[in-house]
């Protein structure tokens, strides 16, 4: 389960599909880690998606790498 913030932005990024820079939309999505649903509420995690607007390849990254 994910949930996206209202807005987002475009950025020009390295596309590793498209070899190049392009223009990429970018939000913060929070994922629910665990699978086991007592524990779901206290597992969300931030995630920064990336979008590249040439090719619609996806990437997601934690912010939060502790």
């Amino acid at each position: 389960m994910a949930s996206k913030t209202p807005g987002f932005s475009e950025l020009a990024e390295l596309c590793e599909d498209c070899g190049r820079e392009t223009p990429h939309s970018v939000s913060v999505e929070l994922k629910t880690e665990s699978k086991k649903k007592e524990n779901a509420e206290f597992s969300r995690e931030p995630y920064r998606v990336t979008v590249c607007r040439v090719c619609g390849t996806e990437r997601s990254q934690r912010m939060n790498n502790a």
